[in-house]
């Protein structure tokens, strides 16, 4: 799936402009679902520097993305015929409705509720997207 994330208030505590700290298992979460095959998009409000400070200070935990603020890397952005929104499969935001879960909660639900485990040998694999949808829909 292509996930998209936002930053400020999901990875780390909402401080913007400023980084703020780490939300537990943010990093931990992000890199096993890169492990399943899964391509992250980091989905901000951020631009420029500050922009730049948030991609860095994900590169230093361990987090490349496929893309940054569009769809796929080679993407460009025309304000007069894009949209800015990203073509993602689901979006990790903590401005969902009912506000951010947690990162275990995350993981529990893309991973049909096993537990979360750190740094495993044999990373879970999720059920294809339907099945995910499927359970929230009760269809």
């Amino acid at each position: 799936m292509r996930i998209a994330v936002d930053f400020d208030g999901t990875i780390v505590e909402h401080k913007y402009p400023e980084i703020g700290e780490i939300k537990l298992f943010a990093f931990e979460t992000l890199r096993e679902l890169q492990k399943q095959g899964h391509q992250l998009i980091l989905w901000t409000y951020r631009y420029g520097k500050e922009l730049d400070d948030a991609v860095e200070f994900c590169r230093k935990h361990g987090v490349e993305f496929y893309a940054v603020n569009k769809s796929f890397p080679e993407e460009q952005f025309d304000e007069n015929t894009a949209s800015r929104k990203v073509d993602a499969d689901l979006f990790i935001d903590d401005r969902n409705l009912g506000g951010f879960i947690s990162w275990s909660q995350v993981w529990q639900m893309l991973n049909e509720g096993r537990p979360f485990e750190i740094n495993s040998e044999n990373p879970y694999s999720i059920k294809p997207q339907r099945s995910f949808l499927s359970r929230i829909f009760g269809k």
